[in-house]
């Protein structure tokens, strides 16, 4: 036997894998990266370091964009990513990462039907001609990046035409992890619903993403309708802010607010839910038990970080891979923090051919 045959062995597998383990549903878009400058952000009045939906002023973003000298293209959208990124840290077997999302009839479509093909993740997507497949404009400066989403395609999934029917359905009954970010919320929260009440009614595991800011401040009313069911919920330092200040906790304490969260109301009573919060370069807070507890990230030199965009989706990916073969959850954050390491110092979510994670 080869060494790579061998060497899952020593990650203490508590669980043989099989496919369709790991359920993810979210949008599916197709990333456009490229570096731009300040006055390419103020005039579309950007932030350096934000995720926002495109509005009408943004259209002519997109079509600068791609006119820009080296223009990268990689499958994206959080979720795809995270789920991606397990079934990269998993390796075998393939298809242990399914994905549920909405796209267009359209070579964008075909783009990300080959990307999941090669990443061995069992993507079942609507496809539909109203809309194209939805891009992401990922506006590099430094190492800060700005995301403009337009949705388009990703918009129109619908629960009733795709994830109701039976085939599909069953690929959700398979799972034993749930995962959703928050910018599913804008899209078809009922569809989200329904996920997560199966996962509680049959005692496995939803996690959810806070995502960004905006889910707190304009889709607070959706997001606190399935917080009940959360067992996991990832979130930055700032979603964590946003949040925390939308639920009136008064406080800007991340460990408070972790804690706060914590305690939310919940309808699975038989597993306490667990908060993880990163923080960039600093540690990640996650609470264990009744306490809050400190995970110091892996060092990296400055230098060698080449796009921060993808490093939340990473961190869960990695976080996720451990889960499925239940780990501890101090495993699961060293995945987290491994793969978020390995995506930062490449463009987009994209990883090399094997992971060194031991």
């Amino acid at each position: 036997m080869s060494n790579e045959e061998t060497a899952p062995s020593t990650w203490k597998k508590k669980t043989a894998l099989s496919e369709n383990m790991l359920f993810g549903m979210g949008n599916p878009l197709l990333d456009i990266s490229a570096v731009v400058d300040k006055d390419f952000l103020d005039k579309f009045g950007l932030k350096p370091n934000d995720q926002i939906l495109a509005e009408d002023k943004h259209k002519a973003l997109f079509e600068e964009i791609v006119k820009r000298n080296k223009v990268e293209y990689h499958a994206g959208g959080s979720t795809q990513n995270s789920v991606k990124i397990s079934q990269w840290m998993l390796q075998k077997p393939h298809k242990v990462a399914t994905f549920f999302g909405c796209i267009g009839k359209d070579n964008f479509g075909e783009i990300l039907k080959k990307k999941a093909e090669e990443a061995h993740v069992d993507a079942h997507y609507y496809e539909q001609t109203e809309e194209p497949t939805g891009t992401c404009a990922a506006c590099i400066t430094g190492d800060n990046r700005s995301l403009v989403a337009n949705l388009a395609a990703a918009n129109c999934y619908k629960k009733e035409k795709h994830l109701d029917l039976d085939s599909n359905w069953e690929l959700v009954e398979k799972a034993k992890v749930y995962y959703i970010a928050g910018f599913f919320l804008t899209v078809s929260p009922e569809s989200i619903l329904k996920v997560a009440k199966h996962a509680s009614e049959n005692n496995k595991i939803f996690c959810m993403n806070l995502s960004a800011p905006f889910i707190s401040q304009f889709f607070k009313e959706p997001l606190m309708k399935v917080m009940p069911y959360v067992d996991i919920l990832f979130g930055n330092e700032t979603e964590a802010a946003t949040f925390a200040k939308e639920l009136g906790f008064e406080t800007d304490d991340i460990a408070v607010i972790a804690h706060k969260t914590q305690n939310l109301p919940k309808e699975n009573a038989k597993r306490q839910r667990l908060v993880v919060f990163t923080q960039g370069k600093d540690d990640t807070v996650a609470t264990v038990g009744d306490k809050v507890t400190m995970f110091p990230v892996v060092d990296i030199d400055q230098n060698d970080i080449v796009d921060t965009n993808g490093a939340g989706d990473a961190f869960v990916g990695g976080f996720l891979s451990a889960l499925v073969q239940e780990q501890s959850l101090e495993e699961c954050i060293r995945a987290g923090h491994y793969a978020a390491n390995v995506i930062i110092r490449r463009v987009g979510c994209t990883f090399p051919e094997k992971p060194d994670f031991r």
